[in-house]
């Protein structure tokens, strides 16, 4: 391993490309593989074993291209598989979660909204972190039906607009000032979400903290890339190429792979 391997990072489908435009943000001369599983979203109506199973796979196939540390740019996969792949693995892993510590201490109403998907909400890692802050009303909500419309590139239908007001009001009838968006594939519904929301309840997510956080990974095991020219970024998917070339920009480095 040379410190001018790549970073891997792997999601249930284009979603953790929220993610890797804040590391790549951060980090631009690190080469990036990332590895979007669109076949098997989404993850979060998935089993845990299941899940484990998928992210076992994606990190196969990012260690077969000599990635020197893993981005879990999933919140479901993070919250399920993450210390299953850190037990089995001796790569660095850097994991997802719902921006909460954040969140609860900013908060004035000390009312919070959290949007994820099911297997993050009902997940023993999740739970965990909601017991830290006992004095904080958590608004749950399951995005249902949120990852197949982003994946399938109806980011502003109508439908996604229906599904969002029907999941959002009853959140600021109940005085939230925070809405924690806690999966990776959420952030790119910011704008529609802005349109729903009163100005004064704040959207976070966990980008920049990731990004962040890989930094400090990759500093501490002295594998900060050397060298300074520009660097290499390849797209994986595994089902039709067009909705994550769309949401990079056309993006020439994007390829179908079957997995």
């Amino acid at each position: 391993m040379t410190k001018n391997n790549p970073i891997g990072l792997f999601d249930s489908g284009i979603g953790g490309t929220s993610i890797w435009k804040e590391i790549h943000l951060l980090l631009p001369s690190e080469d990036t593989i990332y590895l979007a599983d669109s076949y098997n979203a989404p993850y979060g109506l998935k089993s845990k074993e299941e899940i484990i199973a998928l992210s076992f796979k994606n990190t196969e196939f990012l260690l077969n291209n000599n990635c020197k540390i893993i981005v879990v740019a999933c919140n479901t996969a993070t919250t399920n598989a993450i210390k299953e792949l850190r037990a089995k693995y001796k790569v660095p892993f850097i994991g997802i979660e719902p921006a909460i510590k954040p969140a609860a201490n900013l908060s004035k109403t000390e009312t919070i909204g959290i949007l994820a998907t099911k297997g993050t909400l009902n997940s023993e890692l999740f739970h965990e972190k909601l017991l830290n802050y006992p004095n904080i009303k958590f608004v749950e909500q399951i995005g249902h039906g949120l990852v197949q419309l982003i994946e399938s590139g109806d980011i502003n239908s109508t439908e996604m607009s229906v599904l969002l007001e029907s999941y959002l009001k009853p959140m600021i009838v109940q005085n939230i000032d925070y809405l924690v968006l806690g999966c990776s594939h959420y952030p790119y519904l910011v704008p529609q979400i802005k349109k729903i929301l009163p100005e004064h309840i704040k959207i976070i997510d966990s980008g920049e903290a990731v990004a962040k956080q890989t930094f400090n990974i990759l500093n501490k095991f002295d594998f900060l890339n050397s060298n300074n020219q520009i660097s290499n970024s390849i797209f994986y998917t595994n089902t039709n190429p067009t909705v994550l070339k769309s949401i990079l920009g056309d993006n020439e480095n994007v390829f179908y792979n079957d997995f």
